[in-house]
């Protein structure tokens, strides 16, 4: 049995990545005005944090269609796939997973849609799961059942330099409340089972606030190390020092992932954001 394996661009492993490993990605859009960017392909992250810097106006997202879905699937058909795998960001904030499930539903093979209930670097260690287990030689139940245990554990914690992009933007969820800008709040934010941003801890500083990071990690993996992947927006130097923290913290952690937080996440998490994404090692 071929396995085919679709994600799209939230994931934020970049083009070169899933070439590498056989994935098909199908681009979100980033729109300027009238200008209109499909992520990772027309914007790579230094242009797009560049122009949102200088942008008179907020970019806007905007998801897939599921016409857009079905051409891909019926291509990984075409070229010999019995099955698929499409792995996606949280349905709470994008109808990406929608677009997907209504292609599926029309597709000449079976198409197996999962909503990893998060967005960037856990939704990439999930895929990363499903991609292992297809060169292990998994059919496509269990390339699901390898990314639905990842989801299942994973957990994503973040911090970002402002709230404005979340706010404005829309996708503050739970968080949207919060005064983080007051006398330098930087809340630690998180995703819920429902895969809604929500408060984790509200802390001053931003030391404080990837110490905090560092300490959860090191609880959730206190009893069995975990599998970590660290990703940024436009300060590497903040993945560094999380990192130092999370040593620090005794944070027992096999570091399988770094990255970029791309255009289409990056319009409402901003410049200064820094992200942890995280699952027990199985």
């Amino acid at each position: 049995m071929k396995v085919g394996i679709v994600c799209d661009s939230t994931c934020d492993l970049g083009p070169a990545w899933l070439a590498e490993h056989d994935v098909t990605m199908v681009p979100l859009k980033v729109l300027f005005g009238d200008e209109t960017y499909l992520d990772w392909i027309d914007i790579e992250p230094d242009a797009f944090y560049e122009k949102l810097a200088s942008s008179p106006q907020l970019p806007k997202t905007s998801q897939p269609s599921p016409a857009e879905f079905s051409a891909v699937y019926d291509a990984l058909a075409e070229q010999g796939c019995d099955e698929i795998v499409s792995i996606h960001l949280s349905a709470a904030l994008s109808g990406t997973v929608e677009s997907a499930t209504l292609a599926a539903a029309a597709s000449k093979v079976p198409v197996r849609v999962i909503d990893t209930k998060i967005v960037t670097a856990g939704t990439a260690l999930a895929l990363m799961a499903a991609v292992e287990e297809r060169s292990r030689g998994g059919d496509a139940a269990a390339v699901e059942a390898a990314a639905r245990r990842v989801v299942d554990g994973l957990r994503l914690l973040f911090a970002l330099g402002t709230l404005d992009y979340l706010v404005k933007g829309g996708r503050a969820g739970k968080a949207q409340g919060l005064a983080a800008n007051i006398l330098n709040i930087k809340p630690v934010l998180t995703f819920n089972k429902d895969g809604i941003i929500e408060p984790f801890k509200k802390v001053r500083g931003t030391k404080t606030a990837l110490a905090e990071i560092a300490a959860q990690v090191a609880a959730d993996s206190s009893s069995r190390p975990v599998r970590l992947a660290l990703f940024h927006s436009t300060s590497p130097g903040l993945a560094d020092e999380l990192r130092a923290a999370l040593d620090a913290a005794g944070a027992r952690y096999e570091l399988v992932l770094t990255g970029r937080v791309g255009a289409v996440i990056g319009t409402y998490a901003g410049p200064g954001a820094v992200v942890a994404a995280y699952y027990p090692e199985p």
